[in-house]
């Protein structure tokens, strides 16, 4: 570590542990979120739901003498349903009603919508409205759904499958010369995304500008504002939506809601505001789903340890509908391009369906489809160890992607743009200490609890660009993101993005992007964002993307802005243009330096002292970004944990987390330190908490905090963070997307780790969560097989 001399300033730019600026005002209570909006005769909303998985909807009936406040699907006139198709061949299409007609399709669906002066008014009078239904059986189980005797969820479907997707390169050729097969079966539950905020949405109608103001706690204001003006045949003019500060998003936060269509055909019908707020148990028997996937994974290997193929079959658990803008079929269609992730191999193939049954639709959750596939791909290398009788370690080290590679094309033709996968993967080992570990366990293996070690490895594709979302079919596709740079008349920066913060710190770290360029303090920069009226169009905040398109317009913008300041300052101080250099709040040339405030005023204030020559566009740039290649960033890490498994209880503790991660250049370490422990707090959820069960009936089982267990405080262990810096040729400056790598990598070290732990008792586990049911029954069968042996 090097220090900069005592006199020197604070470093504020790229690489700098600046603290989060939009701290102080949440941890003064001064954050302002959906609930605190309070509008003059504002209604709250109360919804009817269905307490059916599967019925025929045959009537219902409002209260006597409500007509004004109970609406049904009968009264939304003009209002469409919501549509979200893939292009991909094949794709099943679905309309998902705003409120439910003829027939509803999981336990919550709303009927009806209910408005008084209160949420608990409103709720009353959802108590007296009545509705009549034919139940149906359920569709409850992913692996059956397609089975020819299921009842369809959408009767013109011949299966309940959204889509199907296949991959085969060169797999018969590759498997053909295996001295070694190996086969799991493998799952990973259905959860919940849990923010710390629900959704909600606040909507007001302007007669005026004959306009519809949707206030929404959305991680993609443009993209709601598109999907909500197609629902509600509006033109885009119409409608502006304002996300405010988003208490947590996830992905959860990234679909357009029938909640908020409801909302706001009321606000235009009633001229009134309207108001919803999501409560915990909507939450969670109600708002979109995500991870339930099964694996019927094979791995062929050489008897040295080369992986030469995989075969796989998965399915992931849709839900009813396709989610607007993802589609019911991201998860599934990335889990047969991503699932080699960072591995070599000869021959690949896969398949994979997108099933629908009858639960809420499923939504991409932080991690998407990678915890899901690091979850299947790191356990079928740690069975070909075992088979082959080499450490976990080195069966990794056999047939990770070498940096003398890069940039590497996978066998799904994933373009890998830098790293050193075999070094993150030397650095975790040394850390966790594998060697003393292994003296450990070995003189510990008779008890009754025992220790394991556990690794996994993955790579996190970031800031996809049209290609790729255009190659899923999905119906949103990124483009060029923008960003506009406005010099204030007192010298500040005001920077406007299409982007959302819903704990991104974009505040923070895109003012550090910002002076990179022009020089302007960070204190000094104003960040907006979230309101489609102010900001350029973007695809919002998913995919680990904003540090890269965002932080890459900002670059773009406030370059272009720096270069006008110069011509500005150069003038001043009669000197030319090109010798300026912004630094620390000035312009500075030779020995002399005029501040960016003075550039500022003369401009606004002082025009007679401009330039003949100056642009004519001001101190005002807007820029589009793209990176070099748009296939994406690819950040990664390697995870090791070290567990003691207790045999009589089934509990397990974590004793030791190391996590080697590169995202890069870093714009700001302190906000990756931050992103990837929240996102291992996630995936320790996953791995031994998190569960959306569902009884045969279609029941949600899980509809309080009580029942759907998230990891607290005294679950997370001290994890380590070592950094690696592995620049992408990319992006501006080097920089990877680094949101949902935290949240990849617990289940499978964590699984793989027990699995070390009960090998000597030749037992697996292969469901994730890891609860101490699971564990017990995993051991209780090792022991019957045991005996009849």
């Amino acid at each position: 570590m090097t220090h900069a001399p005592a006199d020197s300033p604070p470093k504020r730019g790229v690489g700098a542990r600046l603290a989060r600026r939009e701290d102080d005002r949440y941890l003064r209570g001064r954050g302002r979120f959906i609930a605190d909006i309070r509008l003059p005769g504002m209604l709250d909303m109360a919804f009817v739901r269905s307490p059916h998985a599967h019925a025929r909807l045959l009537s219902v009936t409002k209260p006597e003498g409500a007509g004004e406040q109970v609406f049904t699907a009968a009264d939304l006139t003009g209002v469409s349903g919501i549509r979200a198709d893939s292009g991909l061949p094949g794709f099943r299409s679905s309309v998902q009603p705003i409120l439910a007609v003829d027939k509803v399709r999981h336990v919550g669906e709303p009927l009806a919508v209910c408005l008084a002066e209160t949420r608990a008014a409103a709720e009353d009078l959802a108590e007296l409205v009545e509705a009549e239904f034919e139940e149906l059986p359920a569709v409850h189980d992913m692996l059956r759904a397609r089975d020819p005797q299921m009842p369809l969820l959408h009767e013109h479907w011949d299966e309940n499958v959204f889509l199907e997707t296949a991959v085969d390169t060169g797999f018969d050729q590759a498997a053909a010369k295996a001295a070694v097969t190996v086969k799991r079966s493998l799952r990973t539950a259905r959860q919940c995304m849990a923010p710390i905020e629900g959704r909600g949405v606040v909507a007001v109608w302007d007669r005026n500008l004959e306009q519809l103001t949707v206030h929404s706690a959305t991680q993609m204001p443009h993209i709601v504002r598109t999907g909500l003006a197609g629902c509600l045949g509006l033109d885009h003019g119409q409608v502006r939506v304002v996300a405010p500060d988003v208490g947590g998003g996830f992905g959860y936060k990234g679909i357009l809601l029938a909640e908020e269509v409801c909302a706001g055909w009321l606000a235009m019908k009633l001229d009134r505001p309207v108001r919803w707020i999501e409560d915990r148990r909507e939450h969670l028997t109600v708002g979109a789903n995500c991870r339930e996937h099964a694996y019927e994974i094979t791995a062929y290997a050489a008897a040295d340890g080369e992986l030469l193929a995989i075969d796989c079959e998965a399915i992931v658990d849709s839900g009813a509908y396709s989610s607007y803008p993802f589609s019911a079929c991201l998860e599934a269609a990335q889990v047969a391009s991503i699932l080699p992730g960072p591995y070599r191999m000869q021959g690949y193939r896969c398949r994979t369906w997108s099933v629908a049954t009858n639960k809420p639709p499923i939504l991409p959750f932080r991690g998407v489809a990678r915890t899901g596939v690091c979850f299947a791909l790191e356990l079928i290398l740690d069975a070909v160890a075992r088979e082959l009788k080499m450490a976990p370690e080195a069966i990794r080290r056999r047939n990770l992607v070498t940096p003398e590679e890069m940039p590497f094309s996978n066998i799904t033709k994933k373009d890998f743009d830098s790293g050193d996968y075999p070094e993150a993967l030397r650095r975790a080992v040394e850390a966790i200490d594998v060697a003393g570990f292994r003296e450990r366990q070995q003189r510990e293996q008779s008890g009754r609890k025992r220790l394991g070690l556990g690794l996994s490895i993955f790579c996190e594709q970031g800031a996809h660009g049209t290609s790729v979302y255009h190659g899923w079919g999905i119906p949103m596709v990124p483009g060029f993101e923008q960003a506009t740079a406005r010099l204030t008349p007192d010298g500040g920066l005001e920077l406007r993005v299409g982007v959302q913060s819903h704990g991104q710190s974009l505040e923070t770290t895109l003012a550090q992007i910002a002076y990179e360029e022009t020089g302007i303090d960070p204190a000094k920069v104003k960040l907006v964002h979230g309101d489609t009226a102010y900001t350029p169009y973007s695809t919002g905040t998913w995919g680990s993307r904003c540090i890269v398109m965002a932080g890459g317009a900002v670059a773009a913008a406030s370059a272009t802005l720096a270069g006008r300041i110069k011509t500005i300052a150069g003038h001043l101080l009669q000197a030319d243009p090109e010798s300026v250099v912004l630094a620390d709040g000035e312009a500075r040339a030779g020995g002399s330096a005029v501040s960016i405030e003075e550039v500022a005023r003369t401009w606004y204030l002082k025009p007679q002292l401009l330039p003949d020559d100056v642009d004519p566009r001001g101190l005002e740039a807007t820029e589009g970004y793209k990176t070099v290649k748009d296939t994406g960033t690819f950040s990664y890490a390697c995870h090791a944990v070290t567990v003691s498994v207790d045999l009589d209880l089934g509990h397990i503790e974590l004793l030791d987390y190391v996590i080697v991660e590169d995202a890069g250049t870093m714009i700001n370490p302190m906000v990756v330190d931050g992103q990837v422990l929240g996102g291992a707090a996630q995936g320790i959820g996953t791995a031994l908490y998190e569960e959306m069960p569902f009884d045969s009936a279609g029941q949600p089982l899980a509809s309080t905090l009580a029942d759907y267990h998230l990891p607290v405080a005294a679950d997370i262990p001290a994890i380590r963070i070592l950094h690696m810096e592995t620049p992408s040729p990319l992006s501006r400056f080097g920089q990877k997307g680094i949101g949902e790598s935290g949240a990849i990598g617990p289940p499978a070290a964590i699984a793989n780790a027990v699995n070390d732990a009960l090998a000597p008792l030749g037992i697996e586990v292969t469901e994730v969560p890891l609860t101490p049911e699971r564990v017990l029954r995993a051991i209780h069968a090792g022991d019957v097989k045991e005996a009849q042996a």
